[in-house]
């Protein structure tokens, strides 16, 4: 007598006997039918989203990582309840924006880029430029370029905002600390 393992017996089935002797198949080794019907992937609607205010503290974190955690905090990628579709982040605050630092040599190195839309219109600021002028955009700039290209994307960024000193205007959201 030949022996028959339980795997060769189902593909058996499956191949010459069809769909009603592999549920009697399933029934008599024990293998559990799942009912996958039952298992629905559960979207929430705009109404259903909770939003929390976050405050970061940017003094003597690096840019690039700080604004990773700030990103994903803004599209709400740490939600078990995530949806790529949706806006669901928190609000984020972040604050002494001035004393961010680079690894490397970016402060001199790396430059920001505007351009006007016309002939030799480009403009160029290095990061040191950006620290003494306008901060903020360095933390701004960096998230933005995080985010989707797009009306979603928009919307995100518009819950961020970014304060060079330590004074905030957002004390009544009371917003709970991140620290990274």
């Amino acid at each position: 007598m030949k022996r028959v393992s339980k795997i060769s017996t189902l593909k058996a089935c499956v191949n010459y006997c069809g769909s009603v002797l592999l549920h009697l198949f399933y029934k008599k080794y024990n293998f559990h039918i799942v009912n996958t019907l039952s298992y629905k992937t559960q979207h929430l609607s705009k109404d259903d989203i909770q939003r929390d205010w976050i405050i970061v503290d940017a003094e003597g974190q690096t840019v690039g990582r700080m604004c990773t955690a700030i990103a994903n905090k803004l599209r709400g990628k740490d939600k078990p309840s995530y949806s790529p579709h949706l806006d669901g982040g928190d609000y984020v605050i972040v604050i002494n924006a001035d004393k961010v630092k680079f690894s490397g040599d970016k402060w001199r190195a790396k430059e920001y880029l505007r351009y006007s839309g016309y002939p030799g219109g480009l403009k160029r600021r290095t990061a040191q430029e950006m620290l003494s002028k306008k901060p903020e955009a360095i933390v701004e700039k960096a998230v933005k370029g995080m985010l989707p290209k797009n009306r979603l994307g928009r919307a995100i960024f518009r819950k961020l905002f970014v304060y060079a000193g330590a004074e905030h205007p957002h004390g009544a959201q009371q917003p709970k600390s991140l620290n990274l």
